[in-house]
């Protein structure tokens, strides 16, 4: 392995992190940075002062193009587009776990959806992979004061658009999650109802390729039901499998054996506030890979 190649390689999971971060689809990360690595295969070594530098950059600009376009066809999705699940590693270690839910949860990336795409590559740049202004100037093309001030404003965003909750209560407990799933498994409405906020909120998102939901179904006795109503009928087999994902703790559903759905959420101390239901298909395709593989 040359150094070239061995720069690349020891730098691929953070390209793939900004690029993830950035457009919220794994197929399209792992596409994105496969074109940096040819574009990096082209490049003569003896130019490059700093490889780290030229990489970040170049994975940042070839984001921001990606997410551009990748709205315009957004405004043409069926229903509501929710990010694409990531199933997390066995062997991530606490601390793992910490950042993964603090800067790559499903409701995080909702938030940054809400960003430009040059707002969202500084805000990320600066609050997640701590690079510099100087840095993020020379990557977006600005002076450093407005990168400043592009991510002043983007986490000024962010922090209005939070849930009126401290953010360490957003994320749903291992015991909060294994009751829902249990209750969902058996069909008990009185205890889907009963860890389910008031004003709880679910989103679901098919991508036109099965049933979802257009818009946000709202309020704690709709939510109840719908997850009781496969038990309406008995010959659908159901499995729920509490999961770690993207950091959080989640529920995999199983009908008849295969995938049906990746459930994460958002939860105060002892009650789920929102559900983001990820059922199309083609985005839990490579969940079903990584699961397998953590199976074998």
């Amino acid at each position: 392995m040359n150094d070239a190649t061995a720069a690349f390689t020891a730098l691929r999971p953070r390209l793939h992190g900004i690029a993830y971060r950035m457009l919220g689809s794994v197929a399209e990360s792992e596409d994105l940075v496969q074109d940096i690595w040819l574009s990096w295969h082209g490049v003569d070594p003896s130019s490059i002062d700093n490889a780290e530098a030229w990489l970040v950059a170049a994975t940042t600009r070839r984001a921001i193009d990606r997410l551009r376009a990748a709205r315009t066809r957004r405004e043409h999705y069926v229903g509501i587009w929710l990010p694409e699940p990531i199933l997390t590693d066995e062997g991530a270690t606490p601390e793992d776990l910490q950042e993964l839910a603090s800067d790559v949860s499903v409701a995080f990336l909702l938030l940054l959806e809400r960003l430009s795409p040059e707002a969202r590559a500084a805000f990320l740049l600066r609050e997640v992979f701590d690079i510099d202004y100087a840095e993020i100037a020379r990557t977006l093309d600005k002076n450093e004061a407005a990168c400043r001030q592009l991510v002043h404003r983007a986490k000024a965003q962010v922090q209005r658009d939070r849930p009126r909750r401290p953010t360490s209560a957003s994320r749903p407990s291992m015991t909060l999650v294994r009751r829902f799933a249990e209750a969902m498994a058996v069909g008990d409405l009185d205890d889907l109802r009963g860890l389910l906020d008031d004003d709880a909120t679910l989103v679901s998102d098919g991508g036109g390729k099965v049933n979802s939901f257009p818009h946000p179904l709202h309020g704690a006795a709709r939510i109840a039901h719908l997850f009781y109503a496969p038990h309406l009928r008995p010959h659908a087999a159901m499995r729920v499998e509490p999961v770690r994902v993207n950091g959080d703790w989640a529920v995999s559903r199983y009908i008849d054996g295969a995938l049906e759905s990746v459930h994460t959420y958002e939860a105060d101390e002892d009650r789920i506030m929102a559900i983001h239901v990820q059922r199309n298909p083609d985005k839990l395709t490579r969940f079903v890979r990584h699961a397998h593989g953590f199976s074998t």
